[in-house]
């Protein structure tokens, strides 16, 4: 084997912690942000929660606007996860026109800008507002989120419902059982001989002795409310909804009524398509009625609750806080269109600082003969600062991007949505000096409250269709467009997707048959023979 010296160029680039975490924290929403700061206190003992407002440092809005270099945007097609900066390091060794991450036997460096000197004062190390915390004071209003969380469950309902019952032990157990054993929506989906091999296994006797329990507990169960709880299916559910509204029509006798219920519990026992498809016609052959006394038990059963635990669902779920404000400009000049400008949450900024106490305690301790544990302190303290660093920067990118969506959207936020223009990344990330996959980032999982409602900052970009002046109008206007005709139409002759096709036609919009669909159902907006009024 012959041993020589060559030369070799090569491109590599260090993705390095501090930029690996600033575009991981980019992409987090508001919950996963919070729980990433509350791991970091944990953690680090030189992070604190702030109780004042920290002066900003000269990485914030005013610098974060000078245009970033070529190779900064380079960057941004690098591994965001420290996983896959993990696996990546494996790798057999760099080549040529290759972009690597560092190497695994590299420690994590915070050290900055190379110095370790520290700062006299790192209080300066901090953002401009106030954490959300999870724990109330017993000053502080219990805000919508402890409402949510004090909201009765279905099951305590139901169990509340099930001490006022006279059981033996025996079926109140297998009451109980089955209570625990309802989704959501308070539908009983495995069957009664699948609950009853999950707790006899395979002893046959035992298993007919449980199935005889849950039986005459699902008797009972059903007459608990909401009505319908306990269904194994939709027809079920529907029927039981029914034989209670019975019931109270014969303790108050309205023949009428009970033979109105009646027919409807016949339509409810047939196939649940002919009941989705209002095939009047089939329903009046298989269940006796008139066509007009069909009619009235399918727009009877219609106002019946499909999903009888939905009033009980934790709504906590559902709610959203806002990223970002966006509020008119109190001084306008008369006569002059409104103004509005964004402003961040202070409820979902966490308010984080240097711990002065700790990080004078090692300054003081500098020379001292650890050097070792005098460095991984000081490592630990760098790796505060640029923790803080980095979520500024991340609402400081929030911010910029939002404001310029509102700027390409002012029409929107005067008029609605029927005003929305075209929007895609790419102008966004052309006119903020960014990539496009740091747009999508930040408009992924992060929300701008506006005078018409909280929305997500993707619900602002759409693709254009063409229109006959040469234009391009939005997909959001013309879903917005589309719903306005759809709640303008007349109930016994709603527009088909055709007929919607060849309005937006009339309005100047090229949209085939076929989007108008997609569109619909996007909406969530039934076909025109589900919209027909009976």
């Amino acid at each position: 084997m012959k041993h020589g010296l060559s030369l070799r160029v090569s491109q590599h680039l260090a993705l390095t912690p501090q930029l690996q975490q600033s575009i991981r924290l980019l992409q987090l929403s508001t919950l996963e942000l919070s729980q990433e700061v509350e791991q970091m206190l944990d953690e680090n003992p030189f992070l604190e929660m702030s109780q004042d407002d920290a002066v900003r440092e000269e990485f914030g809005l005013a610098q974060a606007d000078t245009p970033v270099s070529e190779g900064e945007r380079e960057v941004e097609f690098a591994p965001v996860s420290i996983a896959d900066y993990a696996d990546s390091t494996r790798a057999d060794g760099p080549k040529d026109e290759e972009v690597t991450p560092l190497t695994a036997s590299e420690e994590p460096n915070w050290d900055g800008d190379g110095t370790t000197e520290l700062v006299p004062d790192d209080g300066e190390w901090g953002t401009d507002a106030k954490a959300k915390t999870n724990n109330l004071d017993a000053g502080e209003e219990t805000d919508a989120t402890e409402l949510a969380r004090s909201q009765e469950s279905l099951q305590s309902h139901l169990h509340r419902q099930a001490l006022r019952l006279r059981l033996s032990e025996t079926d109140a157990s297998a009451l109980r059982f089955l209570i625990e054993s309802l989704n959501d929506d308070g539908y009983l989906e495995d069957p009664l001989e699948d609950l009853a091999r999950g707790l006899a296994g395979e002893d046959a006797e035992q298993v007919d002795d449980l199935v005889h329990h849950f039986t005459v507990a699902l008797g009972l169960l059903h007459n608990l409310e909401p009505a319908g709880v306990g269904a194994r299916n939709l027809g079920e559910c529907l029927r039981l909804q029914l034989r209670a509204q019975l019931d109270d029509a014969l303790d108050t006798p309205t023949p009428e009524r009970a033979a109105l219920l009646a027919l409807a519990l016949r339509v409810c026992a047939q196939p649940m398509d002919l009941l989705a498809r209002r095939d009047v016609k089939t329903l009046v052959q298989r269940c006796g009625g008139t066509d007009a006394q069909t009619r009235e038990a399918i727009a009877l059963i219609a106002r019946l609750e499909p999903k009888p635990g939905r009033r009980f669902v934790d709504v906590e779920r559902n709610i959203v806080v806002p990223d970002v404000l966006v509020v008119a400009a109190t001084k306008v000049r008369p006569g002059a269109s409104p103004q509005f400008r964004v402003i961040l949450n202070p409820d979902v900024m966490p308010k984080l600082r240097v711990h002065d106490i700790y990080a004078n305690v090692l300054r003081n301790h500098r020379g001292g003969k650890d050097a070792a544990s005098y460095a991984g302190l000081q490592q630990r303290l760098q790796e505060a600062r640029w923790f803080i660093k980095n979520i500024q920067q991340r609402f400081d990118t929030i911010l910029r991007v939002s404001t310029a969506i509102v700027e390409r959207q002012k029409s929107f936020f005067t008029h609605g949505e029927l005003a929305m223009r075209p929007l895609v990344l790419r102008e966004i990330a052309d006119e903020l000096g960014l990539h496009e996959s740091t747009i999508s980032r930040v408009t992924t999982a992060k929300y701008m409250a506006t005078p018409f409602g909280t929305f997500e900052l993707k619900y602002f970009f759409g693709s254009g269709l063409g229109t006959e002046s040469g234009g391009n109008a939005s997909s959001t206007a013309v879903r917005a467009l589309i719903k306005q005709f759809i709640s303008a139409e007349s109930n016994k002759k709603p527009f088909s997707d055709n007929q919607i096709s060849e309005m937006l036609k009339e309005q100047g919009i090229d949209c085939a048959r076929r989007t108008v669909a997609k569109y619909r159902e996007g909406l969530k907006i039934a076909p025109a023979s589900l919209r027909k009024a009976l």
